[in-house]
């Protein structure tokens, strides 16, 4: 039964590399962190977007483009170029609410 899945798998996706488990994790990186972000929001009972989504975002992304270029695939790089600075925005906005918020409890 593994023999045939795996011989399907190869005609499916061609010979496999460790390239493709890279891209793999990348996929599942990236889109866990919609439910990471569920998960908060099922949680707190509002919607919520975690550090961990960003976190999850930029990893997932700079995989996934690292896997593109790898492949010389342009679809791959061209949705995955420009997002990472979205994501590090995003992640210097949550850090510097974080910095103003410790400034104002040591003040009180």
């Amino acid at each position: 039964m593994f023999a045939s899945l795996f011989t399907w798998f190869t005609h499916v996706f061609g010979e496999w590399d460790w390239w493709y488990v890279f891209g793999f994790i990348g996929q599942i990186v990236f889109a866990g962190r919609f439910a990471v972000q569920m998960f908060v929001s099922e949680m707190k009972k509002a919607s919520v977007i975690p550090i961990s989504f960003w976190y999850m975002s930029l990893t997932g992304s700079v995989m996934l483009l690292v896997y593109g270029l790898h492949r010389h695939d342009p679809v791959f790089i061209l949705a995955y170029m420009f997002n990472s600075v979205i994501y590090i925005r995003n992640l210097m906005f949550v850090h510097r609410a974080k910095t103003i918020e410790q400034k104002h409890l040591t003040i009180k």
